[in-house]
């Protein structure tokens, strides 16, 4: 494939000459630069030059290529044009139309043409057949693309009717792919074809293949939109990547508000850090936040706590909120720290700054969620006091995560809300400010510190937070106040992962709240496990640790540490899909799917899909296992069908059948990405499994082998651990690894 470096040189020096206004030309032996196809010898050639606008274009007829340059984005390849068996050529015009090419038969003569058109950003290839015809027949276009380096497949035009929700570990690759995204400068390009198909080759370079019949309208056109601020333009007003250095990893931890809510001390904090210490520590659980700490804060509504002065509730925190930072970092967690800033319940605190806050016509005291009294965010002098405030958290008290909230909620409580009604704005000291609420988000930023981690709730992609945040809750909390979670929290925790996940881990790490096990039946809990664990979603959790049984602590464990997933669809969804489709890279199993199929209604129910919902080639043969019953479904080729419970979910591994013994599942993670493998290879000649295996100490790990007919097990082991082997049904082998310490392990399995 030729590089866009490449093509750029020659056609500086070579035969090849860059015009803006009318794509490419040749030159003659002389410099001179000649249309291709056209009679010298005309000198009154009616027709004007194309113009393509930012589009650059070359055609060569000798190979047949087609050469399209925008800024950085280089498209080159291949047309071919095939009626029956018959592959005829494709050409420059005959007949000195400068804007067509034509199609010759094997007999020479033209029976058809495409043209090239542009409409601002986007360039078509329009083909047609020459008036009169009506033949059958392909157009192909085949070759390379080179693109922005760190960019990645993804779909952004939306299909009526969708059932999957689409997401990818790595860099994947989906027969459903129509665009590549760069998140960095937040361009895209759009392919559309009759039959398309994107693959990644690497460093920002991708191969690509599209197709139509020439007597379908509605393929007979090949399309390329190349548009800049694809999220800004649309969704993400304050776009701005997420910050890697401060966010290297997605945050996980333990909160106590969704089971102590106002009633946590710090005892009961450090209670339950170390039994998480002992059981979600090793896994990779990293936070451990302090909720309902400020003073006046051991009775609800948050409207009373005294947010705006870090005035302790020393009755539940005697030690003070320094001291308990330090205990908690002492037991190998990093101290979080939710705050409500936007208003107080300080009656103290308000008498001293009356003109700090809000008030109507009549003088009285505007209240909200955040607080009997609301800040007004136009007093400079009180923004300033919450920077220091913040500041002294992050920078003396020493936390390091930082849940603020009362941000972006769905109504007026919310100061996002509050600050935009026109009623609110009169009372402002500045009404003419235009956007206070930025200028909150920002302060909270500078008093925190750029190394702090800042999770905005509710944070909204639409709003400021998207600039300052580096995660954004997407909905209401999973519980309310006093109450056990219910089926409806977990629910409505779906549809706003299915809403809001087209940005997670572009611009925010999405938030879903808290994973709650404890007071859900089983398969509600899975449910809500595989919410948060398959997008790779913020995870924290909220139970008391140590009522869990082992079977509610290992589901805690399975999604952690928080596989890096990113969304395949660049946009919003609205109705409840029951399908989830994770596209896992893989480089030492190979590429590989997981399949979650949630049923969201009161009646079991049977969910199907195909493999093309799927982006997979339907000719090839696929293993299904189920990883929440571990039980196999033998071969699928073209779709599958299960019948799922109600509220419960289904999650299905998907790999493409080999004739050798494979891995096919594990029990280590509910994305089932075998992160715990750093080494695994089929020695053919030996019939041996090698590999090495990442084990947590006095935690057994299961990993899941399709055996094909002919191979039969000599002998498993592993070096430091023990390690059993079971057969099971329709060809599978679990073996189960039980160390005695954390480390890795070297293992093999003989056949």
């Amino acid at each position: 494939m030729k590089t866009r470096r490449e093509f750029i040189q020659k056609a500086s020096v070579g035969s090849i000459a860059l015009s803006s206004l009318c794509g490419f030309t040749t030159l003659d032996d002389r410099n001179i630069p000649v249309i291709s196809g056209l009679n010298k010898g005309n000198k009154n050639i009616p027709f004007e030059e194309p113009d393509y606008t930012k589009w650059k274009v070359s055609f060569n007829e000798s190979e047949s290529t087609l050469s399209i340059v925008n800024g950085n984005v280089f498209i080159h390849g291949r047309l071919i044009f095939t009626s029956g068996t018959d592959q005829w050529t494709v050409v420059n015009s005959h007949d000195g139309v400068k804007s067509r090419y034509a199609f010759v038969d094997l007999k020479g003569d033209v029976q058809g043409y495409f043209v090239l058109c542009t409409n601002g950003e986007e360039l078509k290839i329009c083909f047609y057949h020459r008036t009169a015809q009506a033949y059958k027949g392909i157009l192909t276009f085949t070759g390379g693309i080179t693109f922005f380096k760190n960019s990645f497949a993804c779909r952004t035009r939306a299909k009526e009717g969708e059932r999957v929700l689409s997401l990818s570990c790595g860099i994947t690759d989906s027969l459903q792919n129509d665009s590549l995204f760069a998140p960095e400068n937040d361009t895209i390009l759009q392919l559309d074809a009759g039959n398309l198909s994107i693959k990644n080759t690497g460093d920002g370079e991708y191969s690509f293949k599209m197709s139509g019949h020439i007597g379908e309208s509605s393929e007979s056109v090949f399309s390329m939109n190349l548009e800049k601020n694809y999220l800004k333009s649309r969704y993400v007003p304050y776009y701005h990547t997420l910050n890697r250095e401060r966010c290297s990893k997605t945050p996980t931890g333990w909160m106590s508000w969704n089971t102590y809510f106002d009633k946590a001390t710090a005892e009961d904090n450090l209670n339950e850090a170390k039994i998480g210490k002992k059981y979600l520590q090793p896994f990779g659980c990293e936070f451990w936040s302090i909720e309902s700490w400020q003073g006046n804060s051991d009775q609800l509504p948050v409207s009373n706590f005294f947010n705006m002065n870090l005035e302790v509730n020393e009755k539940q925190f005697p030690e003070g909120m320094k001291q308990l930072a330090e205990d908690i970092r002492d037991l190998g967690f990093r101290p979080g720290l939710w705050m409500a800033p936007f208003g107080t319940g300080s009656e103290k605190f308000y008498d001293e700054h009356k003109n700090w806050f809000l008030h109507d016509k009549e003088g009285k005291p505007i209240s909200s969620w955040n607080g009997r009294y609301t800040l007004d965010p136009t007093v400079q002098e009180a923004l300033d006091h919450l920077k220091k405030m913040f500041n002294k958290a992050s920078r003396e008290w020493g936390y390091e995560f930082f849940k603020i909230d009362g941000m972006s909620g769905r109504s007026h409580n919310y100061c996002a809300h509050l600050y935009e009604r026109p009623e609110i704005r009169e009372c402002f000291k500045d009404p003419s400010y235009s956007n206070p609420f930025e200028k909150c988000v920002k302060t909270f930023r500078e008093g925190i510190g750029e190394d702090r981690v800042f999770l905005a709730c509710q944070g909204h992609s639409s709003g400021p937070e998207a600039y300052y945040a580096d995660a954004a809750r997407l909905g209401a909390d999973i519980v309310h106040p006093n109450q056990p979670v219910k089926w409806h929290n977990v629910y409505n925790q779906g549809a706003c992962t299915m809403n809001q996940i087209f940005t997670h881990n572009i611009v925010m790490v999405a938030d879903p709240d808290t994973l709650l096990v404890h007071d859900l039946p089983l398969e509600e809990a899975r449910v809500s496990a595989t919410i948060v664990a398959l997008p790779g979603q913020l995870t924290f959790f909220g139970d008391k640790l140590a009522g869990l049984s082992k079977s509610q602590m290992k589901i805690l464990q399975q999604t952690l540490p928080v596989a890096d997933v990113r969304p395949v669809s660049l946009y919003p969804y609205f109705s409840m899909l029951q399908i989830w489709n994770l596209q896992i890279e893989n480089k030492l199993l190979g590429d590989y799917n997981v399949v979650a199929l949630f049923n969201w209604e009161d009646e079991a129910k049977t969910i199907s899909f195909s493999m093309d919902e799927l982006g997979l080639p339907a000719e090839d043969e696929y293993l299904i296992y189920e990883f929440w019953e571990q039980k196999a479904y033998g071969t699928i080729t073209d779709g599958f069908a299960l019948e799922v419970p109600a509220h419960a979910v289904r999650l299905l591994s998907i790999h493409k059948k080999q004739d050798i013994p494979q891995w096919v599942s594990s029990d280590r993670h509910i994305t089932q990405n075998a992160l715990e493998l750093n080494a695994y290879k089929w020695d053919n000649r030996n019939r041996v499994i090698e590999g090495e295996i990442a084990l947590v100490g006095s935690f057994p790990l299961t990993m899941r082998l399709h055996v094909p007919k002919g191979f039969h097990l000599a002998d498993a082991q592993c070096d430091g651990a023990k390690c059993t082997v079971k057969e099971e049904n329709d060809n599978i082998m679990a073996v189960t690894f039980n160390p005695n310490k954390t480390g890795d392990f070297k293992f093999k399995v003989r056949f």
